[in-house]
Parts: structure tokens; C-alpha cells; sequence
């Protein structure tokens, strides 16, 4: 894990692997900031949605036993909604870097849609 030290307080940016590892392991709630939409389509199970653009930084919960870490596509979404939340207070937050496309490159487990039929389906892409 990398971090840096901001104005308002420690941003810190973990690999896919250090997220799976730690949420298997129940300690971080995974947040998804992309839209409903992308969500819909493919998500990491498990995580929470709070979409980037209705994201209240005031309305996120405690890191009193779970750190938060966000995600979303890139990477860059989710590093602008950290900073939201050093901004407004919060002393140290964690993003994925990369987003889930790195996720995705790793060949982590995700639910995914079967374009066949529409239904969700556990997805994993190769790392060959």
C-alpha cells in the first residue's frame, strides 16, 4: 500500500490484492462510487454503492472498526471522493488504485452479466 500525506490528512492507495485480502478477511468496507448503471452491469460483491455524484461525504460510516476504502472504474473517481472525505474531516481514507479495470487485470472474482441472458454470473478474467 502507498500513501501520501495531504492538507487534510492520509490518503492511502492499495492494489487490488491488498483489498481482496482485507475485505476476505472483513476488515474495510468496500465502497463503489461508479454509477447505478455500471454497477448493475459488474460489481464486486460485497461492496456498497454511494455513486459519486449524490456522495455525501457526512453519510459515510464510522471507521471505529472497518477503514473504508472506495472504488470505482479508473481509479480516479474514487480518489476524488477519498479527498472529499479528508476534506470534510475524515483523518485517513483508501482507494483502489486502478479501480476495477485493475481489479478485473489481476483475474479477481467479480459478479459480472451473462449478455445471454441478462442474469448475473461470477466472472473472472484470466491473468495469462
Amino acid at each position: 500500500m502507498e500513501s501520501e500525506t495531504t492538507d487534510h490528512g492520509v490518503l492511502e492507495h492499495w492494489t487490488p490484492e491488498e483489498v481482496k485480502a482485507a475485505f476476505d478477511r472483513s476488515e474495510i468496507i468496500l465502497i463503489d462510487v461508479r454509477t447505478p448503471q455500471e454497477f448493475n452491469f459488474e460489481r464486486i460483491d460485497g461492496a456498497l454503492l454511494a455513486p459519486m455524484q449524490a456522495f455525501k461525504p457526512e453519510h459515510m460510516p464510522g471507521q471505529s472498526t472497518k477503514q473504508i476504502v472506495f472504488h470505482c472504474g479508473s481509479g480516479v473517481r474514487s480518489g476524488k471522493v477519498a479527498n472529499q472525505c479528508l476534506e470534510s474531516g475524515f483523518e485517513r481514507v483508501a482507494h483502489m488504485k486502478g479501480g476495477f479495470g485493475a481489479w478485473k487485470e489481476a483475474g479477481l472474482e467479480y459478479t459480472g452479466t451473462d449478455m445471454a441472458t441478462g442474469a448475473p454470473t461470477a466472472m473472472k478474467n484470466s491473468t495469462g
